[in-house]
């Protein structure tokens, strides 16, 4: 993944003092992005996708998050340029047609890097991006066990509610003072 790619790159900084770099994702990622599913625990795979899969995803995934509209879908990743395999985490949002103004966002952060702001600063840079493109409501799922990933969006500002099924989060980003004042947030 080479920053140089891209038109849209922001330098910035996890709260441990790492400098990143964060850009949109490419059709030129696809090997990264593989590369970073195959990195992922079980688990991880599992909370984020609601599957266990294989060591292999999918090209129909791969596609699915390269190809960008942003009218419809946007991706962004954040990358150590320290590092060998620089991708840490990456972030997505999709809107439907039936819903304009809202768009389901979604994050995963690789093991080794979870807890050090990465999921925080991509909603911060796709919840600037969304409301440029009209939508004023993000939507979050989780599974109900999922408790580090439920706080992290409670810790975030999006209010819950279970469905019967999973956990619902809703972001009002017109609304960013009602982000509490808590690490994540």
């Amino acid at each position: 993944m080479k920053s140089s790619e891209c038109l849209d790159v922001l330098d910035s900084e996890l709260r441990d003092g790492t400098a990143v770099v964060a850009r949109p994702l490419i059709s030129g990622d696809r090997a990264a992005l593989a590369e970073a599913w195959r990195r992922l625990s079980p688990e991880s795979r599992y909370n984020r996708f609601w599957t266990h899969g294989g060591d292999v995803i999918g090209d129909a995934m791969l596609n699915r998050v390269l190809h960008q509209d942003p009218a419809v879908h946007v991706a962004w990743a954040v990358l150590d340029p320290a590092r060998e395999f620089p991708p840490m985490g990456g972030a997505s949002w999709w809107r439907e047609g039936s819903l304009p103004g809202e768009a389901e966002f979604s994050v995963v952060v690789l093991d080794d890097d979870h807890g050090r702001g990465i999921g925080t600063l991509l909603l911060a840079i796709l919840w600037r991006l969304a409301l440029q493109h009209g939508i004023t409501r993000f939507v979050g799922h989780s599974l109900t066990d999922n408790r580090p990933a439920a706080r992290w969006m409670r810790d975030s500002g999006a209010d819950g509610r279970w469905d019967g099924y999973k956990l619902v989060f809703q972001w009002d980003l017109t609304k960013p003072e009602r982000i509490p004042d808590t690490s994540v947030g």
